[in-house]
């Protein structure tokens, strides 16, 4: 059978309250629910009442007994509270544990059945249940006996079954040490704090409602819905919950009625702000998990992810086998995701990080297209380029040496491959694509506005911010002294002085500041190895690194640069946790985003800086031969290579790319894979690989691996600084959208088996967008104009080969600039040098007589000066100075041109789509109309009850 319990709403659709196990139906006999301390729940009885369909009314009026009564309930339970809190023993509550078992024994179930239970076996099999196969568990936490910290745990758990929470505990097979923590909330607590939470539910309706839907295409991406009814929630108008107004809601089983997520995050929300022991800042489960009194907390998954049956065939075992089957594996690559799905299980922060995730994907779809077009294109006119002609057949030009002594003269022929490879991402459609580029980033951001904006209107996140934002429990105890009226709530909270965040902000911002020059000091590095290096290889005993010190110079200055990169990575995170702390943010959402901020200025800088120095410094101040510019004056300072400076920048781009991005998926899927291969070796050597398959869910998901402490920041930062690396240098490596696209094709999966399979169940958080990493986002775009135009301006040839045509070529003053307008090119651009001018530590040991069977008189370098002879040796010529005007004059035009066409799309493009604005003011309207209607409909049944009992004339004239 499918995933799904089937039930009938009040105008007769099918309503399916997805959940991982299949609930009892409503009757229509009134019941009574099992207290936590033995006694009658007269309050959920009452609740009951409210919900039950219409049947059989006795005459006797019982309002009046039952207030009593519930009366007297109340009191006998506050001094149950009292009494265990008096008597609760000095050590952990052994009436709650239960030794661990592979599964409930037949024993036990034998006893329970002469006992006259009835206890479904199937709920007591799964691991999902308390042992006795009623109550589904929300929570568990995890601790050892013997950790040290056992009365503030005592204090807490006492704390907990204060506010209404059931618990079981039970040891664990593996290591008898670990208990387990189960805790369970009834239907009186989750009404109560989903009340206190704002907790958006399905609401009555009686009308046909058609939801906005997002166009799709038709299979094969698509996902077969009609086999698989789970993978979208159903149709359906949601308000939040409200005990009051309960028969307003769609409650057709209370077990079911809060989803899987939804009740563990109230009983998150629970632990999050009981004491553990007297004192203000003694409050919260994560104070508990960072002191180490529990060693885990987390929901459980809703079973195995395997099923022996096809899901064709038998429908889902459950959520999560469904999440499997339809978005992690490997064979549904091509299809989109279950984003429904994912946020039910999940949460809608992370049905966001995939949402976006998808539609970045997409959106890199027509950038590769564009970029590969761009490298094709210089494949296909490779043959018919002047410039790289010229470069292959100049074996008469004999280059400069690259560095001092070491290096040998060289004919300009010998980089002829270079010259080639140049061409493939220098041709005449870079400018195209950096244009194209630039406006694509805005397209993908105002699209994706309005793209969320649909999800949030789906997913009920419209009005969530201001209503659900709360303060976070350690800035509530470090301020609780002073307190202030909130200007929303009219209610007083904590307040942090002005002087004092001033104070932390400036601390905050000097370590920022220093971190950074930390990656400026590893950047002079790498270029100091640089230097040196080039001499080392030049005088290197192999002749292909002998021949090639320039390529191998730049080769192994990448790795050790992103070996670099790597280690200064894991400092950083640690200073800009400390810093994050150390300002005391307000709210959770705002400590996320200054420690995102943090952490990507820092990796930013880290991983582009070496980047940023290739690109606009390498090369551009290293004087000429005779007059080099050194650096400590002692190194002389690394040149270009003869073909070009861009072929450095395409090598640093791509070898960091695909060694980030591969670093990034090992340490995403392979450590977790390691672990638990690890952690299932280790129990199969100690207990036998029969005993693996018994084990409760809550083991199972105790071997997996957490997820990061950091929540989404990793997979969000990596996809982040991929945009940077797509954007911000794509005219030097137009082939980058293609990696990323390929990249995130993978990562999508690789990030969907990791959360399913490898990780423990994630708690199910809230958010409304992808938070300060959009602001990022735009910051990355603008950056990327600017970068474009200085690399196609300074790092490229294009404005050169531009002058050099209308200017100066066979077609100056006609207009053209055709291939034939650049013959003579590649002359005009070098610079002749007399060798007998060299400093002495600059003459290189060979005269370059191999050449010539003579001593070389004059050698070739790359800029424009004035010949040895003429009245200002090495000057600047008149072309340098027109090629510097052409630059600045370039690289005005792009970026004013660029920022026009992004502010007019930005401007033409609506962050809503009109018919999601509509569609949101007919369901405000709807949903007034619906809520008068239903009290009216109540008031009415209450008069007819009331006339039926004989009460409604007792004030009326006989």
């Amino acid at each position: 059978m499918g995933l799904k319990s089937v039930c009938k709403s009040t105008n007769g659709e099918v309503w399916q309250a997805a959940q991982g196990h299949v609930a009892c139906p409503w009757s229509g006999i009134p019941h009574f629910h099992q207290a936590e301390e033995g006694g009658v729940d007269l309050q959920s009885y009452q609740l009951d009442m409210q919900i039950l369909p219409d049947g059989p009314r006795s005459d006797v009026d019982f309002s009046e007994i039952l207030n009593a009564i519930q009366e007297m309930a109340k009191d006998v339970n506050i001094l149950f509270d009292e009494l265990e809190a008096v008597n609760s023993p000095c050590k952990d509550d052994d009436s709650l544990l239960h030794p661990g078992n592979l599964t409930s024994t037949s024993d036990d179930a034998s006893r329970l059945e002469a006992g006259g239970e009835t206890v479904p076996e199937k709920n007591k099999l799964n691991g999902l249940y308390f042992r006795d196969g009623k109550c589904r568990i929300d929570y568990i936490l995890v601790y050892r006996k013997s950790n040290p910290q056992m009365e503030k745990r005592e204090v807490f758990e006492r704390n907990i079954r204060a506010e209404g929470l059931q618990m079981e505990k039970e040891s664990s097979l593996i290591n008898s040490d670990i208990i387990f923590v189960k805790l369970h909330a009834p239907w009186e607590v989750l009404g109560r704090y989903a009340e206190q939470m704002n907790v958006r539910m399905p609401f009555r309706i009686d009308k046909q409602i058609s939801r906005f839907r997002r166009w799709l295409p038709k299979k094969p991406m698509r996902l077969d819905k009609e086999t698989l009814p789970d993978l979208e929630e159903n149709d359906c108008y949601t308000a939040p919950f409200s005990q009051q107004r309960i028969h307003h809601f769609i409650i057709h089983n209370k077990d079911t009625f809060f989803n899987n997520a939804t009740r563990s995050r109230i009983v998150h929300h629970i632990l999050q702000r009981i004491k553990y022991e007297e004192g203000k800042n003694k409050i919260g489960l994560n104070r508990l998990l960072t002191n180490g009194s529990y060693e885990a907390a987390f929901p459980l998954h809703e079973g195995s992810y395997r099923s022996k049956n096809s899901i064709r065939t038998h429908g889902a075992v459950n959520h999560r086998h469904l999440l499997y089957e339809c978005w992690a594996s490997w064979g549904v690559w091509y299809k989109y995701q279950p984003l429904d799905l994912v946020r039910r299980y999940f949460g809608e922060k992370i049905g966001l990080y995939f949402a976006w995730l998808g539609w970045y994907t997409g959106m890199l779809f027509p950038a590769a297209f564009i970029g590969l077009f761009v490298f094709l294109y210089g494949v296909i006119t490779l043959d018919h380029c002047q410039v790289s002609k010229e470069v292959c057949q100049a074996t008469d030009i004999i280059m400069c040496p690259v560095c001092d002594k070491y290096c040998p003269f060289m004919r300009l022929s010998d980089s002829c491959v270079y010259a080639k490879v140049t061409h493939l991402f220098d041709n005449g459609a870079t400018v195209f694509f950096a244009v194209f580029m630039a406006v694509w980033a805005t397209v993908f951001l105002e699209f994706w506005k309005r793209r969320r904006a649909v999800i949030a209107y789906d997913w009920d996140l419209i009005d969530w911010e201001e209503e659900e934002e709360e303060i976070r429990p350690q800035f509530e105890a470090k301020y609780s002294k002073k307190e202030r009226m909130n200007p929303i709530s009219g209610k007083p909270e904590p307040y942090q002085a002005f002087a004092d965040k001033c104070s932390r902000l400036i601390v905050s911002a000097s370590g920022i500041f220093f971190m950074i020059c930390v990656v400026i000091a590893a950047v002079f590095g790498i270029v100091i190895y640089r230097v040196v290096t080039v001499s080392t290889f030049a005088a290197f005993k192999w002749a292909l690194i002998r021949n090639n010190s320039q390529v191998a110079t730049t080769g192994t200055a990448v790795c050790i640069n992103f070996c670099i990169i790597m280690l200064l990575n894991v400092l950083y995170e640690k200073v800009a946790l400390l810093l994050t702390n150390l300002e005391q943010p307000r709210t959770e959402s705002e400590w996320e985003n200054s420690f995102t901020l943090k952490m990507f200025l820092f990796q930013f800088v880290n991983l582009n800086s070496s980047t940023f120095y290739i690109a606009f410094f390498l090369g551009r101040f290293t004087g000429h031969p005779g007059a080099y510019l050194r650096l400590i004056n002692r190194w002389r300072l690394e040149e270009c290579h003869p073909s070009g400076c861009l072929i450095d920048l395409c090598m640093q781009m791509g070898i960091i790319m695909v060694l980030k991005q591969t670093w990034n998926n090992f340490m995403e899927l392979g450590y977790p894979l390691i672990q638990n291969w690890w952690t299932r070796r280790k129990v199969r050597q100690e207990h036998g690989p029969e005993r693996k398959i018994s084990f409760p869910q809550w083991e199972k998901d105790y071997n997996l691996q957490p997820m990061n402490a950091y929540g989404l920041f990793d997979e969000y930062l990596e996809m982040i600084l991929q945009f940077g690396f797509t954007t911000i240098f794509v005219a030097a490596f137009p082939l980058a959208p293609l990696l990323a696209l390929l990249n995130n094709i993978i990562e999508i999966r690789l990030d969907a088996y990791k959360f399913v399979t490898q990780w423990r169940r994630p708690l199910a958080s809230r958010a409304k967008d992808i938070g300060i990493w959009y602001g990022i986002l735009e910051g990355i775009g603008i950056l990327s104009v600017i970068t474009n135009a200085f690399v196609i301006a300074i790092t490229s040839d294009f404005i050169p080969r531009l002058v050099y045509a209308y200017k100066y070529g066979p077609c100056a003053g006609q207009g053209e600039a055709g291939q034939k307008c650049m013959v003579g090119y590649v002359n005009a651009s070098l610079s002749v040098f007399r060798i007998s001018d060299f400093e002495n530590r600059s003459e290189p040991e060979s005269d370059g007589s191999e050449f010539s069977g003579t001593p070389l008189k004059y050698c070739r370098y790359r800029d424009y000066r004035d010949p040895p002879h003429s009245l200002v040796p090495y000057g600047y010529t008149l072309q340098f100075w027109h090629v510097l005007a052409a630059r600045l004059a370039f690289i005005i035009v792009f970026e004013h041109l660029v920022f026009c066409i992004k502010h007019l799309i930005s401007y033409l493009i609506p962050d809503l789509p009109k018919d999601l604005r509509d569609r949101m003011r007919r369901e405000k309207y709807l949903i007034q109309e619906m809520m008068y209607e239903a009290e009216l409909e109540r008031l009415q049944k209450e008069r007819k009850e009331r006339k039926k009992n004989g009460k409604a004339h007792h004030n009326e004239w006989p």
